[in-house]
């Protein structure tokens, strides 16, 4: 049966091998399986491999400035609260450039989805070190081993209790893919951070390396359990994967906006009242 966002054979940019092309297609598999048609759906990503994603669907994208993909996404979402809105780039791009832009959306909760390709390094500029790129790791930038501590983006979500954490592994491909379908499917902000190989800048943190330091939470784990969560989020030995923290208790930023209290209709679909406006503007003078 034909993936209604196939391109075709297009050409792709990645390097043979690379785990973005096993996150392209759990995305297509996801979104075709959930009956999400291409013309409800916007992807938005900034800059980087990863960023490079939504040019690879058959849908409606918006791709910006370096780390911005998350404010146009609440934009976009706040405008037309019916779309699917999935904003999705690489661990720089979210993490380091967006990382203040990722604290706020959290804040602010709306109901997108965030995907974020995490392979621990900066691939598009050819291997400098990424905020979750471990300690020790050498670069031709950073010739002595990194030395900061990594960020921690699962700990901080929840932190600032973000309705919907996750992590896996692309090379997982049933249950990432489960796991990305209950994310798009939550209504909220759902953070979902992919581990994945970069083949050709980190010769480290392989598949293999994947494989061997990352195992499932245990079926008996009670997502709801915040403070659990946030202890899990935290394990570095052994790197746990699933869904970490899950709650539907905070209302959305979009259904808080004083616009649709009277009047449900999307803010893409009203007519401009210049009249309007222009009383606002004398009003001003």
């Amino acid at each position: 049966m034909s993936n209604p966002y196939d391109m075709g054979a297009i050409d792709i940019a990645w390097c043979p091998g690379c785990g973005n092309y096993g996150i392209l297609n759990m995305v297509k598999s996801s979104l075709s399986e959930l009956e999400i048609k291409p013309e409800e759906l916007i992807m938005v990503s900034g800059i980087g491999q990863a960023a490079k994603i939504p040019h690879y669907l058959k849908t409606n994208f918006f791709n910006g400035l370096h780390g911005r993909a998350l404010p146009a996404a609440t934009g976009i979402k706040a405008a037309n609260p019916g779309l699917t809105v999935i904003a999705e780039s690489g661990d720089g791009d979210m993490y380091g450039e967006g990382g203040n832009h990722f604290i706020h959306t959290l804040r602010r909760n709306p109901d997108i989805t965030n995907l974020v390709h995490n392979n621990m390094v900066y691939g598009l500029t050819k291997g400098q070190a990424s905020p979750t790129s471990q300690p020790g790791f050498k670069t031709p930038v950073q010739v002595e081993g990194v030395s900061e501590e990594p960020f921690n983006p699962l700990a901080v979500a929840i932190a600032l209790d973000a309705p919907f954490v996750a992590r896996i592994f692309m090379g997982d491909k049933e249950q990432s893919k489960e796991i990305i379908k209950q994310a798009i499917k939550h209504q909220g902000y759902a953070l979902v951070d992919i581990f994945q190989p970069c083949v050709s800048f980190n010769k480290v943190n392989t598949y293999q390396w994947f494989k061997e330091n990352t195992y499932y939470l245990e079926e008996s784990y009670d997502p709801a359990d915040r403070q659990a969560a946030f202890q899990r989020a935290l394990e570095s030995e052994k790197i746990p994967l699933g869904i970490f923290y899950r709650h539907e208790s905070r209302p959305t930023f979009e259904s808080t906006l004083s616009a649709y209290r009277e009047d449900k209709t999307p803010l893409s679909r009203r007519k401009a009242d210049f009249n309007k406006l222009e009383e606002l503007l004398d009003s001003k003078k």
